[in-house]
Order: structure tokens, then C-alpha cells, then sequence
């Protein structure tokens, strides 16, 4: 997985938690994971196709999305995942891979993005059947939480 791919992902994140949630955020230490992980909770996933082929997934506790929906909604509070959270939660990954995807582009990168899908439950787990390391890196929110950006992305053969 090339360097160029990650780094507007991780570099989206960063920003984009920071302005939305307007809180302290942390980069944690990042790692490759090869096999199948278990999901927190919440997961927005968004698949990629054209010169690259993968998906980028956001990974969260419940109670994490729940303060991310409320922060990103003027300080609501939101005790379930109602469809507001989701729709919200839904919302954020746009926003992240948006801005990650520009950046992309700017390096002359050309692929869709599809729509970013939800999980939400217990004793879930994401396969990776691309063939390539996922790289996980942590967003920490303090005493919110913390949000992996979980990317699978290879050149397309």
C-alpha cells in the first residue's frame, strides 16, 4: 500500500475531527492488521474503485458516535443511534473522504467513492479480503473516545 494513498486519509481525519467536534485530537500509533478485526460498534464504511480499489473504514464505540453526533449537532445530547446519529455519523465519513479525495485528485488519482454504509451492533467483524494490510490509525478524542481510520486501499491491477 503506497504512502500517498494513506496520508490524505489521515491527514482528512485529523482536520476534520478538530473543526467538527471542536476538541483535542490525537494521532495515535498507527498499525498494519492482515486478518479479519472486530468492529467497536459503529462503523461507516466507504468503498473505492478506479485507479485504486479498497474502502476506508471509521470505527467507534457507540458512546463515542453518540458524543460525535451531538457535537457535530450543536451539543445535542443523544443517547440512542437514532437516525439522526447515524445520518450524522454518515455525514462525518463523507466529510473525511471528501476532502481526502480532493487531495487525490490533486495528484492526479481517479476513483469513485460510494456512498459511505453503516454498521451498527455487537460481535461484528470486518474481513479483508483485498489482499493487502489495512493500516489503522487512531483518532483520539480525549475523554470521548477515540475513532480508527481503518484503510484497505491497493492499486487497481
Amino acid at each position: 500500500m503506497r504512502v500517498e494513498y494513506i496520508n490524505p486519509f489521515v491527514e482528512s481525519a485529523f482536520n476534520v475531527l478538530k473543526e467538527v467536534l471542536d476538541t483535542e485530537v490525537k494521532r495515535g500509533d498507527l498499525y498494519l492488521k492482515s486478518s479479519s478485526m472486530a468492529i467497536q460498534g459503529v462503523a461507516a464504511l466507504v468503498g473505492l474503485a478506479g485507479d485504486v480499489e479498497g474502502r476506508v473504514l471509521f470505527d467507534m464505540t457507540k458512546s463515542t458516535a453518540l458524543y460525535v453526533a451531538g457535537a457535530m449537532n450543536g451539543g445535542e445530547v443523544f443517547t440512542t443511534m437514532d437516525e439522526m446519529a447515524k445520518a450524522t455519523i454518515q455525514e462525518l465519513a463523507n466529510m473525511i473522504t471528501a476532502r481526502a479525495v480532493t487531495q487525490l485528485a490533486s495528484l492526479g488519482f481517479k476513483f469513485d467513492l460510494t456512498p459511505p454504509a453503516l454498521f451498527t451492533g455487537d460481535n461484528m467483524e470486518v474481513s479483508n479480503n483485498l489482499k493487502v494490510e489495512a493500516l489503522i490509525v487512531p483518532m483520539e478524542l480525549g475523554k470521548n473516545g477515540k475513532i480508527d481510520v481503518n484503510v484497505a486501499i491497493r492499486e487497481r491491477a
